[in-house]
């Protein structure tokens, strides 16, 4: 069985937990524009669904069976801040940087698994403002 696509809202919340997943509720309602009754009850429903399974904290160490991933992506013109609000809305999406070069953003993406790395890839290309991309997924790290 799947599950539903996640409606803007809900995107805009995992979005804003990945960034700070202890925030409060108020918090969390203003980083999304939506209002703390709103806030509370897709929180909720998101951790009932079994979309949200946990509030982490971020370390420096590998999750075991997690998909990592940079995506190289050039951009159309001045559609950079559109592309990037969008990107950063995608709650695989871990981190967006700037770079120089042949590519203009470099996005760090994770996921559960190849198949939903599949569909992250796709929601990226479709994003207006997006020409090309290249993905290097992460294997082992390696020291010398």
């Amino acid at each position: 069985m799947t599950n539903p696509r996640l409606s803007e809202t809900d995107r805009a919340i995992i979005a804003a937990l990945r960034a700070n997943a202890r925030m409060s509720i108020t918090e969390l309602a203003q980083a999304t524009g939506i209002s703390r009754t709103t806030a509370r009850s897709r929180l909720d429903a998101l951790v009932a669904e079994g979309r949200i399974r946990r509030f982490t904290v971020e370390t420096d160490v590998d999750v075991e069976g997690e998909v990592k991933a940079i995506t190289l992506v050039e951009l159309q013109g001045k559609m950079s801040r559109a592309v990037i609000r969008t990107l950063t809305r995608i709650p695989e999406v871990a981190t967006v940087y700037a770079t120089n070069g042949a590519w203009d953003l470099v996005v760090e993406i994770r996921t559960d698994s190849l198949a939903n790395f599949d569909r992250v890839l796709r929601e990226i290309r479709e994003v207006p403002g997006v020409l090309n991309s290249e993905s290097c997924l992460l294997l082992a790290p390696v020291s010398a």
